[in-house]
């Protein structure tokens, strides 16, 4: 359970750092809560892919630990 635990840990923190990428290149809407994706902004591909990769590995870490640990406990 402590694996799960840390690995879900490291996918928040990895999230957070997703967003980040967000924040930092993306303007907000009028209302100041949602990005404006039809705004006329360049985002890094390169870099978004990078970020979105290590967000989906650890989706992916994360659900194969849980199922592992609880496959275990049968």
């Amino acid at each position: 359970m402590e694996e799960i635990k840390r690995e879900i840990k490291e996918f928040f923190k990895i999230r957070e750092t997703f967003y980040e990428f967000f924040d930092k290149n993306l303007p907000k809407d009028k209302s100041g809560f949602v990005f404006d994706f039809d705004a006329d902004t360049k985002l890094d591909a390169k870099e978004l892919y990078e970020l979105f990769y290590k967000y989906d590995y650890q989706a992916r870490k994360v659900f194969g630990t849980t199922i592992n640990h609880f496959s275990e406990k049968k």
